[in-house]
C-alpha cells in the first residue's frame, strides 16, 4: 500500500494526535490540488507506508458511523516493544482503549479524533493469529 487517504475534521488536532500521541511523524503537508483551502497531509506509519488525510473546510462532517463504505478500523502491525510503547503512550495521554483486557492480549483498539478505528496488532505482517496468510 502506498497510502490510505482519510478525511479529518481538524488538521491541527489530527496532526497532534498522530504525531505527538502515536509517534507517527508528519512527512508532508500541502494544499489539496482538487479543493482550494483544503489540506492534504501524510504520516509515516512504518514499513514504508503512509497514512494520508484531507480536510474539507466548510463541509458538514457527520459523526463516525459504522456503515458500508466507512473504515471499520486500520490494523497496524507492531513488534512486542512497539506494542508496549504504544500502550504506554496511550496511558500517559489518558486515552481509553479496548483490548488486552478483553482476552485478546495482542490487540488494542482506539478511535482517533475523527472517529477512525485504529488497532495496534502485535503480529508480523502477512500473518493472522500466528497463521501465515501470505506467502513470503
Amino acid at each position: 500500500m502506498h497510502h490510505l487517504a482519510l478525511i479529518c475534521r481538524d488538521v491541527e488536532e489530527t496532526i497532534r494526535f498522530y504525531q505527538d500521541v502515536l509517534g507517527f511523524p508528519l512527512v508532508e503537508l500541502v494544499e489539496n490540488r482538487d479543493y482550494a483551502g483544503s489540506s492534504h497531509f501524510f504520516f509515516d506509519i512504518g514499513n514504508r507506508n503512509l497514512l494520508g488525510f484531507f480536510d474539507f473546510p466548510g463541509h458538514d462532517h457527520p459523526d463516525f458511523s459504522e456503515t458500508v463504505g466507512a473504515v471499520q478500523h486500520l490494523a497496524l502491525s507492531t513488534s512486542a516493544e512497539e506494542f508496549a510503547a504504544a500502550r504506554a503512550r496511550l496511558d500517559d495521554a489518558g486515552i481509553d482503549y479496548l483490548g488486552p483486557d478483553r482476552g485478546i492480549d495482542n490487540s488494542l483498539y482506539i478511535r482517533d479524533p475523527n472517529g477512525v478505528g485504529i488497532e495496534f496488532y502485535c503480529e508480523e505482517l502477512g500473518r493472522f493469529e500466528g497463521e501465515p496468510l501470505l506467502s513470503s
